[in-house]
């Protein structure tokens, strides 16, 4: 098999990790909802973590982090670099909009971290410390999220990757910011909303009590 089908491969390999919604499949099991139909509308790790609280939001993010390695690793072996830049895109793509749900899914920061992870370990160090600082001092996960896709580029362009590299990353912080145009644009309107610690505490209550009375009912 020729780098080009490989290339292609490794994107189709992608696209099809990606379309495993995580938030889908443990908004069913712990809340028996579709978290599509609740929240924001997305299927990502933030609006899991705001409808049924912190362990689902874990789990979320945990897999959809582990489709975005997967996804990369499984490309790079098939066509080296390349195939790890197309495993991991399309691996944002298949989570941002999955044919298999109508392509509705999530915001792919969670799958672009995993992405990054394989990409460089060391950026994905610098943007989780990113992350963190933003998110704690503002209290808006969006923003993070945002400052993130915008350092990942930059750290590119710091860490003096390739031109290969610098092209990936510009083509994923693109993929982020058009997810969050609308957080963008609440942002500069001061209508976007913060993370509200004490209603997620509840929330995840609420979801531990329901899923205790499920277990008793089923004995």
């Amino acid at each position: 098999m020729g780098i080009a089908l490989k290339a292609v491969l490794a994107a189709l390999i992608g696209y099809a990790f990606g379309c495993l919604s995580s938030g889908l499949i443990i908004s069913r099991l712990f809340g028996q909802i579709d978290i599509r139909e609740h929240g924001s509308g997305n299927a990502g790790t933030t609006n899991v973590l705001r409808t049924l609280g912190w362990l689902p939001s874990f789990l979320t993010f945990l897999g959809d982090t582990v489709k975005g390695v997967a996804a990369a690793l499984i490309g790079q072996a098939l066509a080296g670099d390349i195939g790890m830049h197309l495993g991991g895109l399309f691996a944002i793509v298949g989570h941002n909009w999955p044919v298999i749900f109508r392509f509705k899914g999530g915001k792919g920061i969670s799958t672009s971290f995993g992405y990054i992870i394989v990409f460089d370990w060391r950026i994905a160090l610098i943007l989780v410390a990113v992350q963190a600082i933003l998110l704690i001092s503002s209290g808006y996960m969006s923003l993070a999220s945002i400052a993130s896709a915008i350092g990942f580029f930059v750290c590119t362009l710091i860490f003096g990757k390739p031109w290969m590299y610098i092209l990936f990353s510009g083509i994923a912080t693109a993929m982020a910011l058009f997810s969050h145009r609308a957080n963008i644009k609440r942002l500069l309107t001061h209508t976007e909303n913060k993370l509200d610690v004490k209603k997620i505490s509840q929330k995840s209550k609420q979801t531990m009590d329901k899923i205790k009375s499920r277990k008793k009912d089923g004995k």
